[in-house]
């Protein structure tokens, strides 16, 4: 399949730049990925839709990237920003740079409050640098950073979140840090909902995949088949397995890493085993699932890789029109929008 297939037009005034007050309060698509059918309800109505009996599977990664604006030594009136995504050592950051013609090896950026980094390395990245960070007090570089920082929001939300919206950012279960960008399906989820879905009767299973820079990297190649997957890490525990293999009822992923991380488990129909390690699973149509029998997910860029694995579940003229309803109908889009229900 071409890289047009999976291309449409999103309206800039559709991408929600704003999280909603209340978390579960979002809008919610629900598509029959069998019939096509589409009901238009609100996210606390996932609850009519699940079965006692089924399992459901959150990526439990935290969000330790960290978003910088500086200034080149000796040109205070510039701006130019730092996307830090791993942590190498203390100080010593993998990221993006913006704009990188003018952030090359050598090159000293000041964050203020005495806050620096020197540009030691490109990466393999397109953007990419390896940085290491000093303050002019010989403080905590890690605090200083941490203090600096603004959510590492992805491009196309163009404002800075306050300090006070920040976690809105983070799931209310993220645990383990290591992501360049939110597992952003399971922001819909407070802790009140979740305890609700257990007295439901469904079980809750968390694994982990942090998200790293491929996530912002487009489809580039004409063939959506001729793209390169990038590899990012996954755990999947014993007791995880065990809990997802007992499921008397469906497999419910939230969110398309959970959903890439239980496929990259998968040992045979319905079956996973625990794994921790690199996976750089690409799900395009054709794709035959073995164990994600529903999936909760946002609504994701034209031509992204995303977007393929949804269509993969679902067939791609069942998303594509479930898309164009949420577009007449106002559906909030990306990382802060309404969320779909696939089932």
């Amino acid at each position: 399949m071409r890289l047009s297939d999976f291309d449409y037009t999103l309206p800039p005034e559709r991408i929600a730049q704003s999280p909603l007050p209340e978390r579960d309060s979002s809008r919610l698509l629900v598509l029959d990925r069998k019939t096509g059918a589409i009901q238009h309800r609100v996210f606390t109505d996932l609850l009519e839709y699940f079965r006692p009996g089924d399992v459901l599977v959150i990526n439990d990664t935290r969000v330790t990237a960290q978003r910088l604006f500086g200034a080149r030594l000796g040109k205070p009136g510039e701006r130019v920003e730092a996307f830090l995504t791993h942590r190498v050592a203390d100080g010593l950051w993998r990221g993006l740079v913006r704009p990188g013609k003018k952030l090359q090896p050598g090159v000293v950026v000041e964050f203020g409050d005495g806050l620096s980094a020197e540009i030691l390395d490109r990466t393999d990245e397109r953007g990419g640098r390896l940085m290491r960070f000093s303050t002019a007090d010989g403080g905590n570089v890690e605090a200083a950073i941490e203090a600096h920082g603004a959510a590492p929001l992805p491009p196309y939300i163009t404002r800075v979140l306050p300090p006070e919206e920040r976690g809105r950012y983070q799931t209310v279960y993220a645990d383990e840090g290591g992501s360049a960008a939110a597992p952003t399906a399971g922001l819909h989820f407070t802790q009140d909902l979740l305890g609700r879905v257990r007295e439901h009767g469904v079980e809750i299973a968390h694994v982990t995949l942090h998200v790293g820079l491929g996530t912002f990297r487009p489809i580039e190649s004409e063939h959506i088949a001729d793209h390169t997957m990038h590899a990012e890490r996954i755990h999947l525990s014993p007791e995880a397995a065990e809990t997802i293999n007992g499921a008397a009822g469906r497999v419910i992923a939230v969110g398309t890493t959970s959903a890439r991380t239980l496929e990259s488990a998968a040992v045979g129909p319905g079956r996973v085993e625990a794994v921790d390690k690199e996976t750089s699973l690409y799900c395009t149509p054709g794709y035959q699932f073995q164990i994600v029998d529903a999936l909760i997910t946002n609504f994701h860029m034209p031509r992204s890789t995303l977007l393929v694995l949804v269509s993969a579940l679902a067939g791609r003229e069942k998303i594509f029109a479930a898309y164009q309803e949420a577009l007449a109908r106002e559906y909030r889009f990306l990382s802060f929008g309404d969320a779909m229900f696939i089932q």
